[in-house]
């Protein structure tokens, strides 16, 4: 029998949060989820389950962060496993963003994960234990048109989630970063994600088709939302969970697709790449 564990939910108001948190709850844990409005409405939609506590969060804004948390620690006693879930993507040229575009874009998907991260770990490591899994995406392994800027939030989640597992491994403190590739959720839709006001005519070749890609790829992705949220589900009860866990055959693909591409430039480059050591020590 698993032991029940109580995990921090982001961004638990639809898509992968919300399957996450009614997952954790049909498996017997304890669930604390974050929504930025309409807290009522979501402990309904999983039928006010008393092992739920639902808190308004915004994690973007630091006080609130530290306030649900402290709320979660007042309700529950403890927290088990932070899922860091919380973000949305912007189809856009890098170029296109405007500053107030890309700043949003970090603020959510990098800076509140790290003011969630700054929230709990002084707790986690009271208590000598805790599991941190972080939502990266498919788009942190390689680059595509119009998602690029989105990607890079993601990069910045796989460098951050490398570091803390080395840097938590000495406190008994898990990590790892999941990488979901295209799933059947909310985020594709017309109020899940956003664009740039700005097209350059230049990019209408690369960026263009994502514009309107987007729409029609909306529900019609091939990853089931309801078996990743028991991936994840089953990997915080694990006491040996994975650093990297790409989530889907096309996050499989493309971490493979990427890492032989860059293995092979690298090879490619190797003489100059390794031609640059002080001449005494080259000759050693």
């Amino acid at each position: 029998m698993k032991t029940q564990k109580v995990i921090l939910v982001t961004g638990a108001s639809k898509g992968f949060g919300l399957e996450i948190a009614n997952t954790a709850l049909a498996a017997g844990d304890k669930v604390i989820a974050t929504v930025r409005n309409k807290a009522d409405q979501l402990a309904a939609s999983l039928n006010n389950d008393p092992n739920l506590l639902v808190v308004t969060m915004d994690v973007t804004n630091e006080a609130q962060v530290k306030a649900a948390v402290a709320e979660g620690l007042l309700r529950f006693g403890k927290i088990d496993v932070v899922i860091n879930n919380a973000g949305y993507g912007i189809v856009t040229a890098i170029e296109e963003a405007t500053d107030a575009e890309v700043k949003a874009q970090y603020d959510t998907n990098v800076f509140g994960l790290l003011n969630v991260l700054r929230a709990v770990l002084p707790h986690l490591r009271a208590q000598r234990s805790g599991h941190i899994i972080n939502v990266s995406s498919l788009f942190g392994f390689d680059a595509i048109p119009g998602w690029a800027l989105y990607g890079s939030t993601k990069f910045a989640v796989e460098g951050i989630s490398k570091g803390l597992a080395v840097e938590l491994e000495p406190l008994n403190i898990k990590v790892t970063v999941v990488e979901p590739g295209l799933f059947s959720t909310e985020f594709l839709s017309a109020e899940s994600y956003s664009a740039s006001k700005n097209i350059i005519a230049d990019y209408e070749t690369t960026v263009g088709p994502m514009r309107v890609g987007a729409d029609q790829l909306h529900g019609n992705q091939p990853g089931d939302p309801k078996k990743l949220a028991q991936v994840v589900v089953d990997i915080a009860h694990n006491d040996n969970p994975p650093l990297h866990l790409p989530i889907g055959k096309d996050a499989v693909g493309m971490y493979k697709a990427n890492a032989e591409k860059t293995s092979k430039e690298i090879d490619q480059w190797i003489e100059v790449s390794t031609s640059t050591d002080h001449d005494h020590v080259a000759a050693n």
